[in-house]
């Protein structure tokens, strides 16, 4: 999920890029549109205020054929734009302080859908816009508009459309006139936008007042269950955030089904797929985060020059403070850090002000992990009361305009008053991530109580990173201790006074860092295969041909796109090589005890036509099962797949590859379907010390999530 960006920060070129300084001219637009659906065709008649601006040049798109309507004012073509969409360069000729000019255009936009691979196995479908009889989707990406350089813009729109068809932009609407065959919509907004949108499709819709904002939904089919699951949902996220943040930008929040797989976050909109919209927990994973990008992203505009920060804090607010309500929020920052050692490598690794949007995994796994963790650490050097004073603060001076971490950097240190420019430097401008050893650890009695010395050290091969390091000390007949350890070198000693007998130390138990973990730290999981472009998938030789057939094209689909992945028959493999992951496909395949071999430390059983897991039995002959281990000497990922017969692997192939944090999986039928998935757990960490031979498992209390501060911190907000 992520905020669609617009067209002058996608497109290979330099010509348009806007800066912070230059965002300042506004541009209203008056758009009267009609769609020929059947025929991919558009007219626009469109009375355009230019505010000032003195750029008299435009885009759109090449397709198109502009005409004025103003006396006195001219068009002519001064070149193209290269890329994948056909956009033209025009310029105005227009008397000197002329600023209302009406341009005419038509034509057609039809453009397809591109599949483009995030990682093996996993790819995403990009539409760049078109009109058809199935839907329209047009955004400034396919310059259906004519754009003006370092402009963000107001409209108001209406839209012919074929009669049982809606129309959604941002703003305020739908406003609906109906004229027998053809249907009039019409939407506005007066806030500053930085693209205008236009989508429509034959919709069924529903709307709920929700705290002075409207929720709608548009399905695609009549289902009004779903509708009413999303209303809700939508109020309740609504008042979350505006608790949390500020009041809300706009007038109304619609879920919107698409009519391609996507799962895009607009200014007062989300555009998901049909699939999508239907996964029972996208209500409280990927819903959220798209509600959330109204504040971030699309009304604190993005200055990408100095990289897309929206990504990470929403993605901060939302999927992770959610995770953390649950209790479940040091298992989300670990699955974050251990994507990051999946995906990254030295040749793919980038600075966190080098992102603008997710196109790969190892993209996402920098643009939204590491940048969540930023925020983390951020907010836990500062504080929760400051660090939502900064949120708040940062909001209300950059509404509707475009900000960067620059922006950021200077609200949190106006409310924190003091510096941080040693803390945001080096996470933005620097590869890498700190790897820490635990060193020379030895505790000793003192008078009144104890003494636990050692050193952490930075172990990476870069410079050291500036951190501060979570120390969790359990003591006999007392509270735990924390202490938090400011390590800006290579070396950094320590030493803690107890006033009971230390039992054991944990460095950054909740993963409170982004740092490198330890294999020991965490258990094996897809994601470990999925994040390799150099891996071996082992098909059986014994299987039935039928078989072999439909687990080589899994294996194909993985491979797609990878030529460092090898498939193979195991019958043709002496050995499993030490240098890779690899996977073992098919009950019948030679290697799959070795693979069972690995999990022998964990609560897992096969015998004879059942498998067991954590105490559950499952059949073998109705499921297939999906496992990860990890070879002792060597560190490498094993992961074997068995399945039920050819019809379960095609819907295998497409769902796995999206289950990447997980260790064992189960799916019941040909679908199929998913009905258990976990990880493994772990016990053994390189940064744990146990004074008494046996590992305990923390006992201290998390830290309490965000929200619970909200209360409070609103409070002293208002006095501040």
């Amino acid at each position: 999920m992520t905020k669609k960006s617009p067209l002058r920060f996608i497109l290979p070129w330099l010509l348009i890029l806007i800066s912070p300084a230059e965002a300042s001219s506004l541009v209203q637009h008056n758009l009267q549109v009609e769609l020929n659906t059947n025929k991919h065709y558009l007219h626009v008649v469109d009375q355009i205020e230019l505010g000032g601006i003195e750029q008299r040049e435009f885009l759109l798109h090449d397709d198109l054929n502009p005409r004025s309507l103003t006396p006195g004012v001219t068009i002519k073509r001064q070149g193209s734009v290269s890329g994948s969409i056909p956009i033209a360069v025009y310029r105005l000729s227009m008397p000197e302080g002329q600023q209302a000019i009406t341009l005419e255009y038509d034509g057609v936009i039809s453009h397809q859908l591109k599949r483009s691979q995030e990682s093996p196995g996993r790819s995403q479908e990009r539409l760049a816009g078109t009109i058809s009889p199935e839907g329209t989707y047009l955004d400034a990406g396919v310059a259906w508009y004519p754009y003006f350089q370092n402009s963000l813009q107001t409209f108001s729109m209406s839209v012919s459309v074929p009669e049982e068809w809606l129309v959604i932009s941002q703003g305020e609407g739908p406003i609906i006139d109906d004229y027998g065959d053809q249907v009039q919509i019409r939407w506005h907004e007066s806030q500053p936008q930085d693209d205008i949108y236009l989508v429509a499709g034959p919709y069924q819709f529903y709307q709920q007042a929700a705290g002075g904002v409207e929720a709608q939904v548009f399905l695609r089919q009549p289902d009004k269950s779903l509708a009413e699951r999303y209303l809700n949902a939508t109020r309740d996220y609504l008042l979350l955030y505006q608790e949390l943040i500020g009041n809300y930008p706009y007038h109304k929040f619609a879920l919107v089904e698409n009519f391609w797989e996507s799962g895009y976050g607009m200014p007062s909109f989300t555009l998901l797929g049909s699939r999508v919209i239907r996964l029972p927990f996208i209500l409280h994973t990927s819903y959220p985060h798209e509600i959330l990008h109204n504040w971030w992203g699309n009304s604190v505009y993005i200055d990408f020059q100095q990289g897309n920060w929206s990504e990470g804090l929403t993605s901060y607010l939302a999927d992770h403070l959610l995770a953390e309500q649950r209790g479940k929020g040091d298992h989300y920052r670990r699955n974050q850090l251990q994507r990051y050692s999946d995906f990254i490598h030295q040749e793919n690794d980038f600075p966190l002000n080098r992102f603008r949007s997710r196109h790969s995994s190892a993209s996402q796994a920098v643009g939204y992990g590491k940048s969540l963790m930023l925020f983390h650490m951020l907010r836990r050097h500062l504080g929760d009361e400051t660090f939502i004073k900064g949120l708040r603060h940062f909001y209300q001076n950059n509404r509707f305009k475009v900000a960067g971490f620059q922006d950021l950097q200077q609200a949190f240190e106006e409310i924190a008053e003091q510096s941080l420019d040693d803390f945001f430097q080096p996470w933005l401008t620097r590869t890498g991530a700190p790897k820490l050893s635990l060193q020379e650890v030895k505790t000793e009695k003192t008078p009144k109580g104890y003494r636990i010395e050692g050193k952490l050290a930075q172990i990476q091969k870069s410079a050291p990173f500036p951190i501060e390091v979570p120390l969790l000390i359990h003591q006999q007949n007392a509270e735990p201790k924390l202490v938090r350890l400011p390590v800006n070198q290579r070396n950094k000693s320590f030493s803690v006074e107890l006033s009971g007998k230390p039992i054991q130390l944990d460095v950054d138990p909740w993963f409170d860092l982004f740092r490198h973990l330890y294999p020991e730290e965490t258990p094996p999981t897809l994601s470990n295969l999925f994040g390799s472009e150099n891996l071996l998938i082992l098909v059986p030789a014994d299987a039935t041909k039928a078989m072999q057939q439909a687990y080589r094209g899994l294996a194909n689909r993985w491979r797609d796109g990878y030529p460092g992945i090898e498939i193979a028959l195991d019958s043709d493999v002496d050995k499993l090589p030490d240098d890779r992951p690899v996977w073992i496909l098919g009950w019948e395949n030679r290697y799959k005890t070795a693979f069972l071999n690995t999990l022998k430390a964990y609560p897992f059983q096969m015998q004879n036509s059942i498998l067991k897991l954590n105490q559950t039995s499952y059949s073998l002959k109705d499921h297939s099962f999906a496992l990860v281990g990890r070879r002792s000497t060597e560190g490498k990922s094993l992961a074997w797949l068995g399945a039920i017969s050819p019809d379960s692997l095609p819907g295998l192939a497409r769902k796995l590859p999206h289950y990447g944090k997980y260790s064992y999986l189960a799916f019941h039928g040909t679908a199929p379907n998913n009905i258990l998935k976990g990880q493994w757990p772990v016990t053994e960490s390189p940064l744990r010390r146990s004074f008494t031979g046996e590992i305990l498992q923390l006992k201290a209390s998390k830290p309490p999530p965000l929200v619970n501060n909200i209360e409070s911190s609103r409070s002293k907000h208002s006095n501040h």
